[in-house]
């Protein structure tokens, strides 16, 4: 990663840009000319992306957007008209998936500028937030290309939104609009054009400034674990996970800084640190 506001590759037409904002890695899609829709280099770019920015101790959370008015509108045409060998190639490794998001420590906050369609969609579907714009449009469109349901989005979705919605918007494959994804439970706020990636930084940075790394990802893989756990082995990885939280520096800084009436300052997470 690079110092704030610098941006971590050599040309500025990458097909994936990233900078690092006070503590925020932001990483952009930016084919905005075909509103971001993926290549296999992309995705592949993208990938390494979100991890350089897991490993960096610099960043404490992770923002993607989209550049031009678009998010993500999917793969690239021309690997969907190449036939079932170009686009099986196209497909990244099980390690680079959109679900990738899921096992960084880090959380990742989708800034929604546009449209988030097919693997578009699964990215914004694996951040941990999503902050839409009132433009944005979002589907699933798999069942309108005659394809399965991909990158495991149909495991991901139903979890996330209950299985009558997830069912409506995985068969039909229809588009819905930044209010109604709202209402289903599918973004977290709608908030007006122009206005999107200002609010996910936002958000951002109140974790930057307020919230322990460690916490941070210690829950975030609590919750995402505990969705495949019975109720008893949560309960008993929470009890693990709060004994570990009791001895850490975490808590005395808190409590001290509260005393101090001043703002915590939590330790960062080391480079491949992994939360237990």
């Amino acid at each position: 990663m690079t110092e704030a506001g610098s941006v971590t590759t050599d040309m500025d037409d990458s097909e994936i840009l990233t900078e690092v904002r006070d503590g925020v890695a932001v990483i952009t899609f930016n084919r905005p000319k075909a509103r971001n829709a993926i290549t296999a280099t992309m995705a592949l770019a993208y990938a390494r992306a979100l991890r350089a920015a897991d490993d960096d101790p610099q960043v404490r959370a992770i923002v993607v957007t989209g550049a031009g008015p678009g998010f993500c509108s999917g793969a690239d045409l021309e690997v969907l008209r190449g036939g079932a060998e170009t686009i099986k190639k196209f497909v990244p490794a099980r390690d680079d998936l959109p679900s990738l998001t899921l096992r960084l420590r880090k959380p990742v906050i989708a800034a929604i500028n546009g449209a988030a369609v097919g693997i578009g969609f699964a990215y914004m579907l694996g951040s941990d937030i999503r902050i839409a714009a009132e433009s944005a449009k979002l589907a699933t469109a798999f069942s309108r290309l005659g394809l399965a349901a991909e990158y495991g989005v149909s495991w991901l979705l139903p979890r996330l939104i209950g299985l009558p919605a997830a069912m409506d918007l995985l068969l039909t494959g229809r588009t819905v609009g930044a209010e109604e994804a709202a209402q289903i439970g599918l973004v977290h706020r709608v908030v007006p054009d122009g206005a999107v990636l200002d609010a996910a930084l936002a958000y951002a940075a109140d974790l930057v400034a307020n919230c322990s790394p460690f916490s941070l990802a210690t829950i975030k893989k609590q919750v995402y674990d505990d969705l495949d756990r019975s109720r008893d082995d949560a309960l008993t990885d929470t009890l693990r996970q709060m004994d570990i939280a009791f001895e850490g520096p975490g808590l005395a800084e808190a409590l001290t800084a509260r005393t101090e009436k001043r703002p915590a300052v939590f330790d960062a997470l080391g480079q491949g640190t992994e939360v237990r």
